[in-house]
């Protein structure tokens, strides 16, 4: 039977990410990212944030632009797949077990202007969303938009169903 792996996400990082390399020169970025869940609790009727912590590690070139242009706090959108690490702990002996992701692309999420670091590209060679092409945007008369349509409007929380 078929399967599929893959994960999307955008948070913020919960500690600044941590580089190193493997006897063979490859570059690993381990961090830690805050994603929240939305949702209406039920006695008060108010919306609350519940936040969820993820392991991720990035590889090669990825993890050393994830490393360079991050640090604790600043969020970021990545996608990737998910993998389930197991071990013995060395002081127990007990298996231990946690499910990762392991970023294949990612993209800067916040302004450039705002976030101090910044470049043309995402991870992968993806587009950012617009940093280089910000002024040129503004000076067509297309504004910020990201790419085609009308611009956007913001939503208010309360007219969201979810």
């Amino acid at each position: 039977m078929p399967s599929f792996n893959k994960v999307i996400l955008m948070g913020n990082f919960t500690r600044d990410p941590e580089l190193r390399f493997l006897p063979n020169n490859t570059a690993v970025c381990d961090m830690g990212l805050a994603v929240n869940d939305r949702y209406q609790n039920k006695a008060t009727g108010q919306w609350e944030d519940r936040p969820n912590f993820v392991d991720c590690t990035a590889f090669g070139r990825t993890a050393e632009n994830i490393s360079k242009f991050f640090a604790k706090g600043r969020p970021i959108f990545i996608e990737g797949k998910l993998r389930f690490e197991q071990w013995e702990d060395r002081q127990s002996g007990q298996k231990r077990s946690k499910l990762k992701v392991v970023v294949d692309t990612w993209q800067f999420v916040d302004s450039k202007d705002s976030a101090g670091a910044g470049g043309d590209q995402g991870g992968g060679g993806q587009p950012s969303g617009g940093y280089g092409n910000r002024q040129q945007a503004e000076a067509s008369g297309g504004g910020w938009d990201n790419g085609g349509g009308g611009g956007h409007e913001a939503v208010d929380e309360d007219d969201i169903p979810f």
